[in-house]
């Protein structure tokens, strides 16, 4: 349920409904927008009467939310959410790139990504240091040591970094080394113990969508981080798994306009794991700013061809320029800017 705040509510009269109602028993989600305040009921409300809010002299309307995501849920928070990467603001009016290789392989490798990605425009560093791969014998990434090479990179080029995290044992080793942006793996992202315990840190976090998952059970995944506390998710559209052979998986881009009405929450798209072929990444990259992406997060190798892991799906330095240049011209065009 949804309590609609008139227009120029006193501060003290939303503070005495918000106390009325955690005093029986209810969690609120209190909303600030441009012009009223919104508060979400979370807990039983099928015991409550709308009409008994409507007689309140300062409640505008009450409605009852249908979907079982509440904190995810549009109507819970009309305005759009824009998410804090350590400076970086993911889901306002600039849109958001973030680049780098699909795995950290040597000093030299990531360096210089770092430097020539950052040059052409992107604002985070993403790099895996720690790999979820189908085969237990294909490489599985260089762990802390990854980590160090990736900050390392990012420090040297003042980016904040994203980068995976595979299993709450690490947790203790991503707070210690800062990781800015926590990313939770399409495999990983009906990993409900998972996602409880990022949800508990205060540390923005990127959600892949799982490969076979519909779009409520990506918002309820969602729900699951955002109820213990931590509101900070951008979901991150990146392909499913549907009969066609022609790409690796299939670039959901209708996601995004369902995301946008469902949700407040910020959404990326992921074209290098969709397609997983790299003369399709500028194209889809585009198409996915044009349907109204908050941004984009590509793999970017400087010698793909020899790439430890995932080569077909990067693209090079040069290409990635080439990308941006693209993507500045159709920015404007849906009201954007990068």
């Amino acid at each position: 349920m949804i309590i609609v705040m008139k227009e120029n509510t006193p501060a003290l009269e939303i503070e005495r409904m918000v106390k009325s109602l955690e005093d029986r028993g209810f969690q609120i989600d209190k909303s600030t927008g441009s012009r009223k305040v919104v508060l979400g009921l979370v807990g039983d409300t099928s015991a409550l009467d709308e009409r008994d809010f409507m007689g309140h002299e300062w409640v505008d309307r009450v409605m009852r939310v249908q979907e079982p995501y509440k904190r995810a849920s549009r109507a819970f928070h009309p305005e759009d959410t824009i998410v804090d990467v350590s400076g970086v603001k993911v889901g306002g009016k600039k849109l958001v790139v973030m680049a780098g290789p699909c795995s950290i392989e040597t000093p030299d490798q990531i360096h210089g990504i770092a430097k020539e990605v950052k040059k052409s425009g992107a604002a985070i560093l993403r790099g895996g240091a720690f790999k979820p791969r189908t085969s237990p014998y294909s490489f599985q990434g260089l762990g802390e040591k990854g980590l160090d090479l990736l900050l390392s990179a990012a420090r040297d080029n003042d980016l904040p970094v994203v980068t995976e995290l595979m299993s709450a044992d690490k947790i203790g080793t991503f707070l210690e080394k800062k990781i800015d942006l926590i990313q939770i793996g399409a495999r990983n992202m009906q990993n409900f113990d998972l996602l409880k315990a990022v949800g508990r840190l205060n540390v923005p976090v990127l959600l892949k969508r799982g490969m076979s998952a519909t779009i409520e059970e990506w918002l309820m995944s969602a729900e699951y981080i955002m109820s213990e506390g931590n509101h900070n998710v951008i979901l991150c559209e990146r392909g499913i798994r549907t009969f066609e052979k022609a790409t690796r998986n299939t670039l959901d881009l209708s996601a995004i306009a369902a995301v946008k009405r469902m949700s407040h929450l910020p959404i990326i798209v992921d074209p290098s794991h969709a397609t997983g072929k790299r003369w399709m990444v500028e194209s889809m990259a585009m198409a996915a700013i044009a349907a109204g992406a908050d941004g984009i997060m590509c793999e970017v190798h400087n010698d793909p061809e020899n790439a430890w892991c995932d080569g077909a799906e990067s693209i090079t330095p040069e290409t990635f320029d080439h990308m941006m240049k693209k993507l500045r011209e159709i920015a404007p065009i849906v009201g954007r800017e990068l």
